[in-house]
């Protein structure tokens, strides 16, 4: 499908508390309650995203998904648990007894909390019989294969792992250097990060957030305004903690979840990742030679929102064709 970029699409944020902490939801399309039986879609695609987890930054991939499928189904992204706080004046949907959700997560900021905070969110805001794609960025791989693997009941279409780190991540040449930053010298590094934030003023602070994103090609009015709800000590620790955990938990691949749902899983491998290298890829195509494992041909990047959004997308559409034509 031929999307022109000025075409106007329907995105609208969410914030609620899922697992006791602070959730933004980015949603595309017009539905809004999935548990409205009026017009209610047969599907629900949701984002799952690589660290920091602010879904600002894949507006223009949500965009781009969204009208790549025909406007058919929302498409939505979540944050991670502690990446986003909620801007002042926005009402936060809080949790009530009710819901079908645990109050509060042990940890939530942590890898094995993301895990939990996802389903969380799936338990609460989701039917359970709506039909799922669930597309990972990165560490988001490591967290929907946990996902898979603890609730084998979700009814997933399929789940698409994009410039997935799951596995001997600590040992990538990014690895190498995130390491000692991430899992030694990370207390030391709040100290500038907290002086800084404490010196800059907020509107100085949000001058510099935009010319980085400008800088990124990321600028626009969803980044632009959400962009200083992950800039504050809080969310910067938090983002930093779960890199750390990440180096140190990410070790073998998970082999036994990926077999058992091995025919609900797309992989797509960089041919230059420094988060994950060719070689991983060439190690998971040896293992599971009749998996849909794919090497990329276009030269994009790992982190693809900062410049391949609308070829990211026309792919995912193509590659989701036969399965969304059984639904």
């Amino acid at each position: 499908m031929d999307v022109t970029e000025n075409e106007d699409v329907l995105v609208h944020d969410e914030f609620l508390v899922c697992g006791g902490v602070v959730t933004h939801v980015l949603k595309c399309g017009p539905w809004s309650d999935l548990f409205s039986t009026k017009d209610s879609p047969k599907l629900l695609v949701l984002i799952i995203t690589g660290n920091p987890g602010v879904p600002a930054f894949y507006t223009e991939f949500v965009k781009a998904l969204y009208l790549s499928l025909q406007k058919r189904y929302p498409v939505w992204v979540i944050s991670h648990a502690g990446h986003v706080s909620a801007p002042r004046g926005v009402k936060v949907d809080e949790e009530v007894p009710k819901d079908p959700s645990p109050r509060k997560l042990d940890d939530a900021v942590g890898l094995e909390g993301q895990v939990e905070h996802k389903l969380a969110f799936l338990r609460r805001c989701v039917p359970a019989t709506l039909r799922l794609v669930l597309i990972s960025h990165s560490v988001g791989s490591y967290i929907l294969l946990e996902m898979m693997k603890r609730a084998p009941q979700l009814p997933v279409l399929r789940s698409l792992l994009l410039f997935p780190t799951i596995e001997r991540i600590a040992k990538t040449p990014n690895g190498q250097l995130a390491t000692p930053l991430l899992c030694w010298l990370r207390y030391a590094l709040y100290v500038p990060i907290y002086i800084g934030l404490s010196l800059l003023p907020a509107r100085v602070q949000a001058i510099l957030a935009n010319l980085i994103l400008q800088s990124l090609k990321m600028e626009n009015a969803v980044t632009s305004r959400h962009v200083m709800n992950s800039v504050n000590m809080d969310c910067i620790a938090n983002a930093m903690y779960l890199g750390s955990q990440e180096m140190r938990t990410i070790l073998e691949r998970d082999n036994d979840t990926i077999q058992k749902h091995l025919k609900k899983l797309t992989f797509y491998y960089g041919t230059s990742d420094l988060w994950c290298p060719i070689q991983f890829y060439e190690d998971i195509k040896k293992d599971f030679p009749s998996g849909d494992i794919k090497l990329c041909e276009k030269g994009i990047n790992h982190a693809f929102v900062m410049s391949s959004n609308q070829e990211m997308a026309t792919m995912i559409a193509d590659w989701l064709k036969d399965d969304l034509a059984k639904i």
